[in-house]
């Protein structure tokens, strides 16, 4: 328990530090889009707000996460987190669809373009959005919540790249459009991304089964299990990142006499092949009265350690 707050003080520390550096640069990309009246650095701007936006929501969703269980809120507040990352990935396919917009009247229409101080102002933000990642890189595999913060600070700095390769070609070849292609590829390289960080958050939020475990393979693995007869009620599913569960009615077998043993050994496999800590296993001499009815997806309602029927 020490090492997962270590974590969330970390992710904490690192939210609030890229929060400040995004926000202290957003004022100068937005003046200075303006005054070089650029596409490509506006939409970086836009980027960088949507940034500002999702860690200021990031940070404040880490500290609910925080809040212990109660008696209405059994599994504490960790799903916070989860509803940040997905309203993150929400902001950015937004960000995205409006920059293809208005880079498509811009192609109708080309502006002059003024390529000194779109470079330099880009130069900056590059800068800035890799110390932002460097920043957030820690917890970026362990947290969805903080993943998505990392990805919206890695697509502005795909951005800056972008706005600095269209400010040198503007500059050396006086091509106004380059500017709005760079717009344009900057919103179509970020939303495949983007999608996948929705799909994950949506994937918690409806208790689907985490990435990397196989239904399936559980399954199989504890009807194999010496003293199981059949398996029934069978749920994968987690509350955030990283808190993975299981429940299950496990039917044993006329020779077990120990349907405590049993149990236990359920909830060891589970946790040592699997990763599975938190498991509610249900033992029983015959079948209870799921078994008959059509599988139905979810986790039980069952918050006990484990039962012997």
């Amino acid at each position: 328990m020490a090492h997962t707050h270590h974590h969330d003080s970390d992710n904490e520390h690192a939210l609030k530090a890229t929060l400040l550096l995004t926000t202290g640069f957003l004022v100068a990309e937005v003046i200075g889009g303006v005054l070089a009246d650029s596409l490509a650095l506006l939409s970086d701007a836009a980027h960088m707000f949507t940034d500002t936006a999702a860690l200021a929501i990031a940070l404040a969703a880490t500290r609910v996460a925080r809040r212990a269980a109660d008696a209405r809120r059994t599994f504490g507040y960790h799903r916070f987190e989860i509803l940040a990352a997905a309203f993150n990935a929400v902001l950015l396919i937004a960000a995205a669809a409006y920059i293809l917009w208005e880079a498509w009247q811009r192609l109708q229409e080309p502006a002059a373009v003024e390529p000194g101080l779109m470079l330099w102002v880009a130069v900056a933000g590059l800068a800035v959005n890799l110390i932002g990642m460097r920043l957030l890189s820690g917890g970026k595999e362990s947290n969805l919540n903080v993943k998505g913060a990392y990805l919206e600070v890695w697509s502005d700095m795909l951005g800056s790249l972008g706005v600095i390769a269209g400010a040198l070609l503007i500059r050396f070849t006086g091509w106004a459009w380059v500017d709005s292609v760079v717009a344009v590829a900057i919103a179509l390289w970020v939303l495949p991304r983007t999608g996948q960080l929705l799909r994950e958050s949506l994937n918690v939020l409806l208790e689907g089964v985490p990435e990397g475990l196989d239904l399936g393979e559980i399954e199989q693995g504890l009807r194999g299990m010496e003293g199981v007869a059949d398996v029934h009620d069978l749920h994968v599913w987690s509350i955030a990142s990283g808190k993975a569960s299981l429940s299950v009615h496990v039917v044993c077998t006329p020779m077990a006499q120990d349907g405590f043993a049993l149990m236990h050994r359920v909830r060891e496999l589970a946790a040592q092949r699997w990763g599975l800590h938190h498991a509610t296993v249900q033992v029983e001499r015959e079948p209870c009265e799921q078994a008959k009815e059509p599988h139905a997806y979810g986790p039980a309602t069952d918050v006990h350690a484990g039962h012997v029927h």
